[in-house]
């Protein structure tokens, strides 16, 4: 499928060329089955592909983005001040620290209700979470089925392409840090201690 004689080329463009072309255009995460309906292939060729194009990009400045079942083109993490310096966000795209903390309760918790992230954060996060919906890095994702169906909050493909994530299990992961065990007595003996 992605050799140069490829039995899907016409025009010039193999599979793969095809494949990009259609990424690039897509305004947005595309379902890979539409990928493949487009590209008239079977889904299992179309991850091939999308395996083959990651490879490709690996090094350079573009990227594969899956979230949530989706795959789109973004660019290169690594390129990130450079794009933000030449398109001028700079000063647009710093995040307070509520922001971060609201974000990364959403992040690892989703999907999660604002009364949730209110008790982990210990205050009121309506206005950083108005924020966060209105930048585009977290989105309403259903309700509950719990008393007032409260509504249930996600991350975003920006949310990924905002921090260089191809994916959601990029996260670092999310461990507490190692805490020395505490001593029940004052003379540090266990109280499981037999006498």
């Amino acid at each position: 499928m992605l050799t140069p004689n490829d039995p899907l080329a016409a025009n010039g463009l193999n599979s793969l060329a095809k494949l990009e072309a259609l990424l690039f255009v897509a305004p947005g995460p595309v379902l890979p089955g539409q990928l493949a309906e487009a590209l008239e292939i079977s889904p299992r060729d179309l991850e091939k592909a999308l395996e083959a194009l990651e490879a490709e990009y690996a090094g350079r400045g573009l990227r594969l983005q899956r979230h949530r079942g989706r795959v789109q083109l973004t660019s290169a993490p690594e390129a990130a001040p450079l794009v933000e310096r030449f398109l001028n966000l700079d000063a647009t795209t710093r995040l307070s620290q509520a922001a971060l903390e609201t974000l990364a309760i959403i992040a690892y918790q989703q999907p999660v209700t604002r009364p949730q992230i209110d008790s982990i954060r210990g205050v009121n996060s309506d206005s950083v979470m108005k924020s966060l919906l209105s930048g585009g890095l977290i989105e309403e994702s259903g309700r509950t089925e719990g008393p007032g169906r409260p509504i249930l909050y996600s991350t975003t493909s920006e949310f990924l392409q905002h921090f260089g994530l191809a994916a959601l299990k990029d996260l670092p992961p999310l461990e507490p840090p190692d805490m020395p065990a505490l001593d029940a007595s004052p003379n540090g003996e266990s109280p499981d201690a037999e006498d």
